[in-house]
């Protein structure tokens, strides 16, 4: 596995896709740096991408509160196909059928429903099918990205579940930058995919 960054804290690494981000990316890890190491976030198993795992509970505890708070800026790439507008700002309500493992934007408020927002660019030309975009999440839902654009009628590559019509094996999404600040200190991942250069 292709690590980033490595401290006494930290470890930063791209997560590669297929692999689950709880169990077996951590343990990946584990071998190769020694130690425990405490997930704080999560990658669907279909998605690759920029992964931060605390090496200590005390980082792992600072860490998990600032991601509460909204400290830890979540950045991604993703091809969709259909052309959006330039760029946008969405919010919706999201719940999750977890009968289904499956998100619904839904209308109104009620149990298990959750806000959900993010902001978006488009990187491609206004011509050009399917588009890149990068995209800022502001909230951390279940398949929120997802669902968010094949709500609108841009589904990603390769997400069938979320009416992504192709041949792509796994949705064409990754975790491309996370930012933080840790002891004080500002620390800033940033990888794109192949597929994004």
């Amino acid at each position: 596995m292709e690590i980033l960054h490595c401290d006494k804290d930290i470890a930063v690494c791209i997560k590669p896709v297929g692999m689950d981000s709880e169990h077996q990316v951590p343990q990946a890890l584990s071998e190769q740096l020694g130690g425990e190491l405490y997930t704080l976030h999560r990658l669907d198993k279909n998605v690759g991408g920029v992964m931060v795992y605390a090496r200590t509970k005390a980082v792992a505890a600072k860490l998990s509160q600032l991601i509460q708070q909204g400290g830890m800026v979540k950045e991604y790439v993703a091809l969709v196909h259909g052309t959006p507008p330039e760029s946008g700002d969405w919010e919706d309500l999201l719940f999750k059928d977890s009968s289904k493992n499956k998100v619904f934007v839904v209308k109104r408020q009620r149990s298990g429903v959750k806000k959900a927002r993010l902001e978006y660019t488009r990187l491609s030309p206004a011509d050009v099918s399917p588009a890149l975009v990068r995209v800022r999440l502001h909230t951390g839902r279940s398949h929120q990205i997802r669902v968010q654009f094949a709500s609108r009628g841009f589904p990603l590559l390769g997400d069938r579940k979320y009416g992504g019509k192709d041949t792509e094996q796994a949705p064409r999404l990754f975790s491309c930058k996370l930012s933080f600040e840790l002891n004080g200190k500002q620390m800033e991942f940033e990888t794109l995919p192949d597929w994004a250069k």
